[in-house]
């Protein structure tokens, strides 16, 4: 520990701002995993509010990666403690002690997670080799219900029969899921950097029954110039805070995401029975303001899996200013192309907002009415004409001309324009500007089995110059019939396993048994094997070598071809040839080796045949040696093979005590 803290130059692979659990009082701290010299160690800095420079962040501790390190906990958060507001808790063992750990969940911290396994994978397998398929089980997930079988068949273990089950799971989904209407409140506000002055009741607890899920977009949450250039507001704080309070009194939500880029901030709450359903849960956003990059405009996106469904929100905040509606056009596309949700297999290719069952797009889209002044509005507006206000709509325009949000519906709009008033009135704006009133904040969605209970503002609120805008959907959400899943999954199966069956390579043998009848020395034989393709697809065949064997055959035996391809239905003839030559026939004559080998013949992708092949060898004076010869007394055909054998030991004998005496 010390050399790392001495050491003057290091290099910081990955950080992240998290929380840590430090004398039972959780601190803002930031976590850098740093390398030297290919040894690893986790550094903890504190830091100011708005750290921008090394000045602003100080060491607090070192934790070296060793081989008493281990990530021993890993879950999920879905705490009511909103002040927490981190999504995955992490419990990091060391030599003197543990540390706990809360990072923001989404791919960044995913990514760091990552890094610190495999510095740890990489150590520990320097220190014992044996032990490396055991680093797999560094971070242990919780895991996978039922209405998730889709995931755990697309994780990377799975080879390519599981992803052939999961894609005809996929394309049979109607059949062992159902829909179940779930009801989401989606609100959006435009709060122009104020704070909350009041209770949120009136809006987030307008409806008759408690929603079962609140997705809360907040745009302007804060206009200083801290916020701007440091991405760190104390209205993030309080703003949740408001939310929590003003949430329908008759029911108990958790928070499970908060997400923000500079002001933009979208809230996701679900009730508590609903929160072991939600999975996959990613966020991500994507700043449109100045250069086309800044967060000062953008938005803000969460996905997540609810039973079997996948559903993004998107909370966003486009161009201002009525003549920018190509600006909020180019805004919108920028959105769509740049947001991309990473999935938890990194060898899959990243989402867009638009590969989900249902998309939700709430904010202040600042589209404006065009071609009317402010009294014509105005006048339009006493008389409650919506309809004919709503023609000059130039959202409405974009969409009717395919230009923007193709495939999205919007609710019939039967309520008040909610910008601009004057702050703390229901006053249409006073300023020197006198903005033409507008529907700049709404609320659209895209997918099938949706449908909308209401769509209204709530005048009631008089924080900003904007009112909130709110709207009830009617969702219909897929779930899993556990016995019709089964069903569905064992057939799959079965068709699977019969299609394999049928797939395998299988040929017919004309015989497995060969006998080479009184073989002679320098004298050929040959007997045909005839392989028949009766499988259902080509196949191809060779011989392959035997376990501790350098060859297929043995050296006075060889099979033509000893591999080749066979068309469906077709033949090939094989000839198993035997040939005993001057190098072979020592051994035959000798007795050490017989006819008698075994060969196997291997169908690619199918099994394996056993041939036998048997004969008997007539020994010759070919391949004996000048002293075994000179012993003979009769013809060496007719001395027994054990004689022989006996005489080749007597010669090998006195030829060895020859050489020592002379």
């Amino acid at each position: 520990t010390s050399s790392y803290a001495s050491m003057r130059i290091y290099c910081c692979k990955h950080a992240v701002q998290c929380l840590v659990l430090v004398d039972n009082v959780i601190e803002s701290r930031l976590l850098g995993l740093v390398e030297r010299t290919k040894e690893h160690a986790l550094f903890v800095f504190t830091h100011r509010r708005m750290a921008i420079t090394g000045e602003d962040v100080t060491l607090y501790d070192i934790f070296p990666i060793s081989n008493d390190f281990a990530v021993v906990e890993v879950f999920k958060c879905l705490s009511r403690d909103i002040s927490i507001g981190a999504d995955t808790r992490v419990r990091l063992n060391f030599q003197d002690g543990d540390l706990e750990v809360r990072l923001p969940f989404g791919s960044h911290s995913r990514l760091f997670l990552s890094e610190v396994n495999k510095a740890w994978s990489v150590k520990r397998e320097g220190w014992n080799e044996l032990k490396r398929e055991g680093r797999h089980d560094l971070v242990r997930q919780s895991s996978h219900t039922a209405s998730n079988k889709a995931t755990m068949l697309a994780m990377p273990q799975f080879g390519l029969r599981d992803n052939l089950i999961r894609c005809e799971l996929l394309k049979n989904e109607d059949i062992y899921t159902y829909l179940e209407n779930f009801s989401f409140f989606i609100g959006t506000y435009n709060v122009n950097g104020q704070t909350p002055k009041e209770s949120l009741r009136p809006w987030l607890g307008s409806t008759s029954t408690p929603p079962d899920m609140y997705c809360v977009g907040f745009q302007e949450l804060d206009l200083s110039k801290e916020a701007f250039f440091f991405n760190d507001t104390p209205k993030e704080t309080e703003w949740m805070k408001a939310v929590s309070e003003g949430l329908h009194p008759d029911a108990k939500y958790d928070l499970v995401k908060l997400v923000r880029l500079v002001g933009i901030m979208l809230l996701f709450y679900v009730r508590n029975e609903h929160a072991k359903h939600i999975s996959e849960m990613e966020a991500e956003t994507v700043g449109t303001g100045i250069m086309g990059r800044m967060g000062n405009k953008g938005a803000v996106a969460i996905r997540f899996r609810f039973h079997n469904s996948d559903i993004c929100v998107v909370n966003s905040h486009l161009a201002a200013h009525i003549e920018e509606y190509e600006r909020r056009n180019q805004d919108y596309k920028d959105i769509c192309s740049r947001l991309l949700f990473h999935q938890h297999d990194p060898s899959l290719v990243p989402l867009t907002i638009m590969k989900h069952n249902v998309v939700l797009w709430l904010g202040d889209l600042n589209y404006r009415l065009s071609d009317l002044d402010v009294d014509d509005v105005k006048d339009l507006i006493a008389k409650k004409d919506f309809e004919t206000l709503h023609s000059y709509d130039q959202l409405k325009r974009q969409i009717d001309e395919k230009a923007v949000f193709v495939g999205f519906v919007e609710g019939e709009i039967d309520f008040l324009p909610t910008y601009k008033y004057d702050t703390g009135s229901d006053q249409w704006d006073t300023s020197e500007k006198c903005r033409v009133p507008a529907w700049c904040d709404r609320i659209l969605w895209r997918g099938k089995n949706v449908r909308q209970l209401h769509y209204q503002s709530h005048m009631d609120l008089k924080t900003s110059d904007h009112k909130p805008v709110s709207s009830l959907l009617e969702m219909g959400i897929k779930l899993v019939n556990e016995e019709s899943y089964k069903n569905t999954f064992e057939e799959i199966v079965r068709s699977l396993d019969k299609m394999e069956n049928e797939c395998i390579p299988s040929v017919t043998l004309s015989r497995r048994e060969f006998h080479f009848i009184d073989v002679k020395f320098m004298q050929h034989q040959a007997e045909t094997l005839t392989l028949h393709n009766d499988g259902q697809v080509p196949c191809q065949f060779e011989f392959i070598q035997k376990l501790d064997e350098r060859t297929y055959c043995k050296p006075w035996l060889t099979a033509n071809p000893a591999e080749g391809f066979i068309a469906q239905g077709g033949n090939v003839d094989i000839d198993l040839e035997v040939f005993v030559n001057r190098s072979t026939a020592t051994e035959l004559n000798a007795g050490h080796q017989q006819i008698e080998d075994i060969l196997v013949l291997h169908l690619d992708r199918g099994k394996d045949y056993f041939l036998s092949v048997l004969g008997n060898y007539l020994p010759s004076c070919f391949g004996s040696s000048i002293q075994t010869l000179c012993q003979l007394r009769d013809p060496i055909q007719e001395i027994p093979l054990e004689t022989i054998r006996e005489l080749v030991k007597t010669s090998a004998f006195l030829f060895d005590l020859q050489s020592v005496l002379f």
